[in-house]
Formats: C-alpha cells, sequence, structure tokens
C-alpha cells in the first residue's frame, strides 16, 4: 500500500468519534434550553452551593430562612461519651423523618403539583437544619435531591408489596423504621418484607441469631442471596467459608434458609396476594375513608388490578438491581460497584401475576453512623472519599488482625507490651504492610496509601473480608463465636469507629516512651523493606590528636606483572592486526 492511497477504517472511527462528540453537544444544549437537569443523586453540597439553593428558595417560597451548609458540627461531639450521644439521638429520633409527598389530586395542575412538592421537601430540609446546628449531634449525609425522592413516592403508591433490601452484615444500619411508617401510611394495607441480601456471608449461628431478634420485633423478613442465585442460573456453585456449612437439616428450616429464586418469587407472590385480597374485602364490606396521599381513583384502582406489584427500595449498593436481575432471569437493569446507577424506578413484569418495581437507592438521614461508616459500607462511593486513613480504620476496627493477616498473606505490627494487647491494627499500620507486600509506591517514592485503601475498602464491601454485626444485646460469646487471637468479637460489632489513630497508653496511665516508638517504627519499616538494612556501628569517640584519616585503596587492577623485577608497572597493549587483503 502505497503513501498517496488512503484507508477508510481510520477515517470512519474518526468521523464516528467527531459524531458522538456533537451528538453530546446537542443533548446539552437541549438540556440547558429546556432548563431541565440530568438525575443524579446528591448527598453532599458545598457552602456556595447551599447559599445559591436557599436564596433561590427563599424567593420563590415565604418560609422562615435559616441558613445550615449541610456540614454537621461536630464540635461539641468530641468530648460526649458514647451513652450520652445515644440518649440525645433517641431524643430526637422522631425528627428523622422521610419527607412526605404533600396531598393531591386528579384536578391539581401540574405547576400546582409541583410548587407544593417543592415547598414540603423545603420545609423538610429546615427542619434537618435545625438537628444540624445541635452541637451534640451529627447528622450523617442524606439524598438532597428531590427527584430522587420523588421516584420514592411514586413507587410507594404503585407497590402493593415493599421490599426493603437490607446487607445481611448489618441489618440494622440499612432499615428505615420510618419508611415502613409512611409506607402504613399511604395505604393501611401495604406490608414491609425484609429481603436480607448477602445472608450466605453470614455464619450459620448468626443466621439464627438475627431470625430470632426479627421474630420477637414481629419483622417481616426473608433471607436471600442474589450473587448465589445469578451463579446458579448460569450453573454456578459458589464456594466460601460459610458458603458451606449448612447441612440439608439447616436448609429445611424456613426461618433460617436462604431463598432461591423460584421460592422467593413464590413468596412474593403470596404476600402480595393476601394484601391485595384484604384490601378488596374491605373496599366490598365497607366505602372507607379516602387516602389522604392519593387520590380516591388512585386506591380505587389498586382495588381493581388483579396482578400484584412488588416495589424494591434500600439504601445504594445493597442489592436491589441484582436481586431484580436475578428474579426476571436475565440481565434487565444495570448493575455495578459504584452507588448510584439506578436513575429513575423501573417496572419490569415477570408474570400476568407479578410485576416488580425498582427504584433508585437513596440515602436516608441517620444519626447512627459516620461518613466513613458510610463509605466503608458501599454507601458513599469509594472513589469520591478524601481522608482514606479514617475509612480504612473502620475495616481494621470490624474484621479481626488474623483474618486480615490470612487473606492478604501480610504480617501485621504486634501490639507492643505498653499497648493492649487487643487493640486493633491502626490504618496507617495496614496500609504500610499491605503496600509492602503488593509493591504499592506513589511517584513521590512514599508507599501509594490511597490506592491501597481503595483496594481494601472493595475487598471489604464484596466480601472478601469477612465480617459481620450481631444484634442488639447478643455478645460472641452467647453463639459459639470467639476470635482467633482469644478476646471475643464485641469490638468489630461497634459500628462507632473510632476516626483518629491513637496510641494507646501504659497500664499504669502513663504516656508511652519515645524512644520505643521510634524503635517500633525503625523494626517495621525494615521487616516490610522499607529501609536500607545498613547497621550503622557507632564508633567510639577518639581524642583529636590521635585521629588518623583513613587511606583509600586505589584500584590498579589494570596493572600487570613485570617479569624484569624493576618496580615499574607495565601497561597492557592490544594492537589490531594489519589487513593483507584476500
Amino acid at each position: 500500500m502505497g503513501k498517496n492511497e488512503k484507508t477508510g477504517l481510520g477515517r470512519a472511527l474518526v468521523k464516528h468519534h467527531n459524531q458522538m462528540i456533537q451528538q453530546s453537544k446537542e443533548k446539552g444544549k437541549f438540556y440547558r434550553s429546556q432548563q431541565k437537569k440530568v438525575l443524579e443523586s446528591v448527598t453532599d453540597v458545598n457552602d456556595i452551593d447551599a447559599v445559591i439553593q436557599q436564596a433561590e428558595e427563599a424567593e420563590d417560597y415565604a418560609v422562615p430562612s435559616i441558613l445550615n451548609l449541610d456540614a454537621g458540627s461536630t464540635s461539641g461531639t468530641s468530648e460526649m461519651t458514647t451513652e450520652e450521644r445515644k440518649e440525645e439521638e433517641a431524643l430526637h429520633s422522631g425528627s428523622l423523618r422521610v419527607p412526605r409527598r404533600p396531598p393531591w389530586n386528579a384536578e391539581m395542575s401540574v405547576e400546582e403539583l409541583d410548587d407544593n412538592e417543592k415547598q414540603a421537601f423545603l420545609l423538610w430540609r429546615r427542619s434537618l437544619a435545625r438537628l444540624e446546628e445541635n452541637e451534640k449531634l451529627v447528622l450523617t449525609p442524606f439524598e438532597k435531591n428531590l427527584d430522587i425522592w420523588r421516584q420514592l413516592w411514586r413507587v410507594l403508591e404503585r407497590s402493593d408489596l415493599l421490599v426493603m433490601v437490607v446487607d445481611a452484615r448489618d441489618p440494622l444500619f440499612y432499615r428505615c423504621p420510618d419508611l415502613e411508617a409512611y409506607a402504613q401510611e399511604i395505604d393501611e394495607y401495604k406490608r414491609t418484607l425484609l429481603l436480607v441480601n448477602k445472608a450466605d456471608l453470614l455464619p450459620f449461628s448468626v443466621r439464627i441469631s438475627w431470625a430470632k431478634y426479627f421474630r420477637e420485633h414481629e419483622i417481616l423478613y426473608v433471607f436471600w442471596s442474589a450473587k448465589a442465585a445469578s451463579a446458579a442460573l448460569e450453573g454456578k456453585i459458589l464456594s466460601g467459608a460459610w458458603r458451606t456449612q449448612d447441612t440439608q437439616q439447616k436448609m429445611d428450616e424456613p426461618d433460617t434458609k436462604i431463598y432461591n429464586r423460584d421460592e422467593l418469587l413464590a413468596r412474593l407472590q403470596y404476600e402480595g396476594e393476601e394484601i391485595v385480597k384484604r384490601r378488596r374485602k374491605s373496599s366490598y364490606s365497607s366505602t372507607g375513608t379516602p387516602n389522604v396521599q392519593s387520590s380516591d381513583g388512585n386506591i380505587a384502582a389498586n382495588s381493581a388490578r388483579k396482578n400484584v406489584i412488588v416495589g424494591f427500595v434500600g439504601y445504594p449498593n445493597v442489592g436491589k438491581s441484582s436481586t431484580i436481575n436475578a428474579l426476571a432471569g436475565q440481565k434487565r437493569t444495570g448493575v455495578t460497584s459504584t452507588p448510584g446507577k439506578t436513575k429513575h424506578f423501573q417496572t419490569l413484569i415477570i408474570s400476568d401475576e407479578l410485576t416488580l418495581c425498582d427504584c433508585p437507592g437513596l440515602v436516608f438521614p441517620s444519626f447512627s453512623s459516620s461518613r466513613y461508616d458510610m463509605v466503608a459500607s458501599g454507601v458513599l462511593p469509594i472513589d469520591r472519599m478524601t481522608e482514606h486513613r479514617q475509612a480504612v480504620q473502620v475495616v481494621a476496627n470490624r474484621v479481626p488482625r488474623k483474618v486480615i493477616e490470612d487473606v492478604y498473606k501480610i504480617n501485621l505490627p504486634k501490639p507492643k507490651p505498653y499497648e493492649s494487647q487487643s487493640r486493633p491494627p491502626l490504618a496507617s499500620e495496614l496500609l504500610r504492610a499491605y503496600c509492602a507486600s503488593r509493591g504499592y509506591v506513589a511517584s513521590s517514592g512514599l508507599p501509594d496509601e490511597t490506592r491501597a485503601a481503595r483496594q481494601i475498602l472493595k475487598d471489604f464491601i464484596d466480601g472478601r473480608l469477612p465480617h459481620f454485626a450481631l444484634p442488639p444485646r447478643v455478645s460472641p460469646e452467647e453463639i459459639g463465636l470467639e476470635d482467633t487471637q482469644g478476646h471475643s468479637l464485641s469490638a468489630i460489632n461497634k459500628s462507632d469507629a473510632s476516626d483518629t489513630e491513637n496510641i494507646p497508653a501504659n497500664e499504669d496511665g502513663s504516656a508511652p516512651v519515645l524512644e520505643h516508638v521510634l524503635d517500633d517504627l525503625s523494626s517495621f519499616d525494615l521487616e516490610n523493606g522499607l529501609t536500607s538494612k545498613k547497621v550503622t556501628v557507632k564508633k567510639p569517640n577518639a581524642s583529636r590528636k590521635h585521629h588518623k584519616k583513613p587511606q583509600r585503596t586505589k584500584d590498579r587492577s589494570w596493572r600487570v606483572g613485570n617479569d624484569d623485577g624493576d618496580g615499574m608497572p607495565v601497561v597492557r597493549v592490544f594492537q589490531k592486526p594489519v589487513n593483507t587483503g584476500p
């Protein structure tokens, strides 16, 4: 092929690339011209955005202005004990409510309905702003986009049975009791089913304790594993430390067994039909009072419907879309490890009698966790974290030291005699040991802790680092669980991890000696190859008068011996042979 001949493949690729860029620009211009925003989850608002937003809302609605920049105050909470903080949170727990949709009917115009929803949402934001002004409380990040909450409202109104998907490793962290109460306010016949996903990551004894807790509190629950169900559809078998410990007798117990795809579909169908029957029976017996949250026509439509609609709600990245894909038998919704993949609610028809509705994940307001707990739990995106050591410290507090060493094949520094022997490893120790074993080095020559932190957090979320929480007032000794190091797992079950790395004091209360700390750091660097192993020998001090500068030996390897013995060095000369021709 000559130089002047032009190929068509390269030109076609360039032309296609330019067309895609032009289409994206035109799409952006269209959204700007329509004054519409792409639906996106918003959990963090910076100062200038909060000021502008509150100024715009104050112009539209006559609501008393309360300026709070959505940054929880932490000045007073550091001096409070855990018991005082929990008492203060229990006192204001009634104020943490899910935003309610204002009353509406079919005669309302679109503009009137939109204004009412914005005003009600603004009042809800102002009520949370008052809580953030309390120095004794720290409000975690929550969803601040009204359009995302509108998706939840639509799903709640359409659904007969509400399925709240939670992570089995800490179900109470992902459960929102006020959402269950809101569903009862919309329709008294609606029920909420707690779908405990990733149940295959729990030991059987822990699953029994959670089942007992749910029964005592009258919570409708089902143990489920979306990953195992998807693998079963593909003909694969998952293997793990706790996945293969259930015997056939344990699998037959209805309270603790992990449901498969067909069993879960049958359970959802049964629960939904029972709700429809009770609603239809009540409508036939009496006219009833209209619901304040929806119109009379909507109630009549729900009563006349023959199929059952099941809505899936919950926090981001708990497995709602994966569960729907497993129930549908094929990939119907997008799935990714990054929270916030689902943007709009989606309706999927499984059969003539059953319809599933997938809702985008929402971060509900809460007092029970910090920002770093939410990052470690996968609720907030890992790629957006700024303080990686605090998030890794949550992992180090929840996973036993022996488990971390066995999974990553590393040796963490042992606690020193002047430290508590049962303390969890510090985030700096875990990150430096992980970087040393994997060879993660930044451009500055220091360990690349950011890259190591992201990998550790992803392993923690995916289940490679096993961890779990126990029900309240249940100790590991009661169910026969003990740490591999001999002490109980009570420290792992605490969700309030320390955000700072403090070196423990001695047993007598005195601070550790600085020389001991420096020796520990030096020994840790030597063990992980972060410094050279040269040992500097300290020479005794000699007087300056007797000090003699050592002579440096010169390299005379280029010399050869002189057979004549005259003492003069002989230089080896290489002479190139003369080319005499052929």
